[in-house]
């Protein structure tokens, strides 16, 4: 399978945005996997537009005191997830949608590298977890 450019794109419709949504998210029933540092929640939803899976990307500001460092957390998640969405296989039934929140755990840095090993690890077991039984 080749690959182009725009499918290694974060556009403004893939992210999770909607308070409502949010706070279902994390109020509802939901699912969730953990690969040091990241923590991965997420829940199938209905949407009738927009992409079809949707990411909220947090880091507490209890880890890091400084937005310099929070910022670049949430940009080395960005990147890793942007480079590495393939690997989630989620086909949702028309209609239906998957929302999905990263949560940094650490209290330190970490190189793009540990960031994208943890992501890849987190986006296969969310496909199995979201596979139909």
């Amino acid at each position: 399978m080749r690959l182009t450019v725009k499918q290694f794109t974060f556009r403004k419709a893939e992210h999770l945005c909607s308070k409502k949504e949010i706070d279902a998210l994390f109020s509802q029933p939901h699912q969730s996997v953990r690969v040091f540092p990241v923590l991965a929640v997420f829940q199938e939803v209905d949407r009738t537009s927009g992409a079809p899976v949707q990411l909220l990307l947090s880091v507490s500001k209890r880890r890091f005191k400084r937005a310099v460092r929070r910022n670049r957390t949430k940009r080395l998640l960005r990147e890793a997830y942007r480079r590495q969405k393939h690997l989630l296989r989620y086909q949702p039934a028309p209609g239906r949608g998957l929302n999905v929140a990263f949560m940094w755990l650490s209290d330190a840095l970490m190189t793009q590298a540990q960031v994208d090993a943890a992501v890849a690890q987190v986006l296969e077991r969310m496909s199995a977890a979201c596979q139909p039984v």
